[in-house]
């Protein structure tokens, strides 16, 4: 009698058990989800107001000399078969626009891939609180469209899982992020597995890179999964060639 008690009281806990576990993955794996997109529809409200006050606080912090003022006259063909000539100004100097830090946990900026269908809001900080809300940006390191290596960081397999694809990504594919600095486009370099305790993803670079990270593989925290990519264009892409030419002249 005591026996089959006791594998009565076996068998309920261990259907409970069962049933929360499945609560629990569902809570992981749906609920989270809704939760993030409540987050990313009342951020993009948010983002306009703020990107609008940083717009306004833009500062040009440094230039580089170029060594034209004009481009050469060009000839181009017209409309009627004939040929008219126009003179395009060209910059004279490489400006280097900053932005202001974005406060923790606000909205700053978004971040586009095409080629896996991303789009998202992106947030300052990588906190627990920041990341369930989108992809968030490591303070410690500088703003996308800035010199050096900018960070970010989202999750693969719940609260939006907006790096779910990341693994899909090729040299080649075009990263957009856009804030009230403009658009800076990245173009993939490389793509690494690492260990969680691997920071050196995210020291500085020369140039200008965007490093996105996320867990490896998909419902595990067991690796990292680390995606580079180089800045091809945007308001600072012509200051950070210039000063990279420089820098390689003078290295020769």
């Amino acid at each position: 009698m005591r026996l089959r008690r006791s594998l009565r009281v076996v068998g309920w806990s261990s259907v409970t058990v069962g049933v929360l576990l499945v609560a629990f993955f569902l809570y992981q794996l749906v609920f989270t989800n809704v939760l993030t997109a409540r987050s990313q529809k009342l951020a993009e409200a948010q983002l306009v107001s703020n990107m609008a006050s940083a717009a306004k606080q833009i500062e040009v912090v440094d230039t580089i000399p170029l060594t034209t003022s004009t481009s050469p006259t060009t000839t181009t063909p017209g409309s009627t078969g004939t040929t008219t000539t126009s003179t395009t100004l060209a910059p004279v100097e490489a400006v280097l626009y900053s932005e202001p830090t974005p406060d923790e946990g606000a909205p700053f900026g978004t971040i586009q891939i095409p080629s896996i269908g991303l789009d998202k809001v992106l947030f300052e900080g990588v906190d627990v609180a920041t990341l369930k809300k989108g992809p968030g940006h490591m303070p410690w390191t500088p703003l996308p469209g800035q010199p050096g290596n900018a960070v970010i960081s989202g999750h693969r397999t719940t609260y939006g899982a907006p790096f779910f694809n990341l693994d899909k990504l090729e040299a080649g594919d075009q990263i957009i992020v856009t804030t009230a600095l403009g658009d800076s486009t990245y173009e993939v370099r490389e793509k690494l597995i690492v260990r969680p305790t691997d920071v050196s993803v995210t020291e500085p670079m020369p140039g200008a890179w965007l490093t996105l990270t996320t867990c490896n593989p998909k419902y595990s925290a067991r690796e990292r999964l680390i995606i580079q990519a180089q800045l091809i264009s945007g308001p600072n892409y012509l200051y950070v060639e210039t000063e990279r030419e420089q820098t390689m002249g003078g290295a020769s």
